[in-house]
This record gives C-alpha cells, sequence and structure tokens, in this order.
C-alpha cells in the first residue's frame, strides 16, 4: 500500500509532462510555420541569402511575430512581472491586480445575488415562474454586446472606473451559482424535507440545516465556474472604454501596436490568474469540508472499536 500511494504523484506527473512536451512543440511548430515567410522577408531586406536553417533561427527571435515561441512569452513574462517595479503601469502585476480587484468584487456580487434568487425559486413557486425563464435569457446575450451598453449607462450616471467591472463581472457570474444552488437546494429527498416538517421545523430552519448542507457541495462547483466567468467578464469590460490599467487594456494596447508577444504575456497572465482564482476556491472547499466534519452516511452502522 505504502509502495503504491509514493509511486501515485510519479504516475500522474508522468502524462502530464508528455502532454505539456507534445503541445511545446506543437507550439513551437506554429511558431515556425507562422514566422516563416515574415523571417524570409526580413532576411531579403537585409540582404542574406535565406536559407532554410537560416529562416527557421530568424522566426525563432521575431520583434513582432505572427505566432511568439514559447521563450519568447517566457521572457516578456519574466521581465514585465520581475524586471520592473510592481507599481509601474508596465508590470504585469499592477495590471493584474487591477482586473482581480473588479473581478472580486463582481463575484461577490454575482455569487450573492446568485444565492438570494435560489432561494427566492426555492422557496416561491411565483418567484420561479417569473424569473428563471429570463435568468436564463439573459445569458443569450453576447457579453460583447452587453460590456458596453452597461459602461456607458453607468458613465452617465457618474459611476466609472471599478464599479462598471464590477456589475459586467457579477452579469457573467451570477447564472451559474443561481442554476447550481437551485439543483443543491433541492437536492434533499421529500420525505426528509417531510420529515423536518414533522418536528415543526420553519422554511428557515429546513433551509439551514438539510437544504444548505446539501448544497454546499453545488456551490462550491458552481463557484469555481463562476469566478472563472467572472475574470472573463472583467477583461472583456476593460476593452471598450479605453481602460489605462487591467490585463484587458494591456491587451488592447499590444493589439493597437501589433506587440503580439505583450498579448500572449497578458493571455497567460489572465490564465494563471483564473487557476489561482478556482484553486483558492478549492481550499475553501476543503476548509469548509474539514470544519463540517465528515458525517457517516445515513444507515450506516458505527464501526467496532475491537
Amino acid at each position: 500500500m505504502t509502495r503504491k500511494a509514493a509511486s501515485f504523484p510519479r504516475g500522474r506527473a508522468l502524462p502530464v509532462a508528455g502532454v505539456v512536451l507534445v503541445l511545446l512543440a506543437g507550439w513551437y511548430l506554429a511558431a515556425l510555420l507562422g514566422n516563416w515567410n515574415g523571417a524570409a522577408d526580413a532576411l531579403v531586406r537585409a540582404g542574406a541569402a535565406p536559407d532554410a536553417a537560416g529562416i527557421a533561427a530568424a522566426s525563432m527571435v521575431q520583434e513582432r511575430p505572427v505566432v511568439p515561441a514559447p521563450h519568447q512569452v517566457v521572457s516578456e513574462l519574466s521581465r514585465s512581472v520581475l524586471g520592473v517595479p510592481l507599481s509601474s503601469k508596465r508590470s504585469l502585476v499592477y495590471h493584474a491586480w487591477v482586473t482581480l480587484s473588479a473581478t472580486l468584487t463582481g463575484f461577490a456580487l454575482g455569487s450573492l445575488l446568485g444565492i438570494a434568487l435560489a432561494i427566492a425559486i426555492v422557496h416561491l413557486r411565483s418567484v420561479e415562474a417569473s424569473l428563471m425563464p429570463w435568468i436564463v435569457a439573459s445569458q443569450t446575450v453576447p457579453i460583447l454586446a452587453v460590456a458596453p451598453i452597461i459602461i456607458v449607462a453607468l458613465g452617465a450616471a457618474g459611476l466609472t472606473g471599478l464599479l462598471p467591472k464590477a456589475v459586467i463581472a457579477a452579469y457573467l457570474c451570477f447564472f451559474p451559482v443561481t442554476v447550481g444552488m437551485v439543483k443543491g437546494l433541492n437536492a434533499p429527498d421529500r420525505i426528509q424535507r417531510d420529515l423536518m416538517r414533522t418536528y415543526s421545523a420553519s422554511r428557515g430552519q429546513i433551509l439551514a440545516r438539510l437544504r444548505w448542507p446539501a448544497a454546499l457541495p453545488y456551490l462550491f462547483a458552481s463557484l469555481k465556474i463562476a469566478v472563472a466567468a467572472s475574470l472573463v467578464g472583467t477583461i472583456v469590460a476593460e476593452l471598450p472604454n479605453g481602460a489605462q490599467a487591467g490585463l484587458g487594456a494591456r491587451l488592447l494596447a499590444g493589439s493597437y501596436y501589433g506587440q503580439t508577444i505583450q498579448i500572449w504575456a497578458a493571455l497567460f497572465a489572465a490564465a494563471a490568474l483564473s487557476a489561482l482564482l478556482v484553486q483558492g476556491i478549492g481550499l475553501a472547499e476543503g476548509a469548509t469540508a474539514r470544519a463540517l466534519g465528515a458525517r457517516p452516511a445515513a444507515g450506516s452502522a458505527p464501526r467496532s472499536t475491537r
């Protein structure tokens, strides 16, 4: 048993390493093919006689490549994260913090709204019949069309800065929380709810002692989706308003000046930030499970101490 447990991480790491190597090889191949013509033209303009080896080498070091090579993106990440002060507008950490602050604000607003809507839907049939179709329909509107409308409307009311981005992030993240919590709050069987009523439990007591504990796994699964959607909403909100800071602004500036390496670095920073946020939700889920304690399944016999 000990030998199997010790070898499990190694057995899991090898497939992951294999996939990473395949992805890197494919990325380098895409960079080679995408930059081939540009590198050949650059060598001709410089008066050099292009050969396959020279073109291949030049395609890996272009200043503004069509597809940046992995080492170019890593170099840009190192420079913009470690090579400049954190308070500098050239620092990816600074831009990531601007995006993160709006993301967390929108995530909190959207999650609270989703939980409140789910509780209302579960307890009031009229709310379910009137609101649920509109909640579903709200997600059929492309966020790229909604974001400018929200930004302009809130800007006309004098609300700028973090709040419009947070509203758009909340708009994207409330839906998975609502749907997940409705499913979770309805998870207890009818017989369990009827048993609580025979004990004269109120709706609030049933919610707190039966429905809410049953809904926690659904809640955390929904929160993982919602926090990633919130980050996407924040980045999208930074694009149409000409923001001067944030990962969206970094992407926009890179597209204006053709800095593809900067764009890819910002994309990887956004992906890393999303992974950290999802991992944070996972840690909170584990801490909650430990705090509640493991309970034996209903009907299971206690273990013998012998």
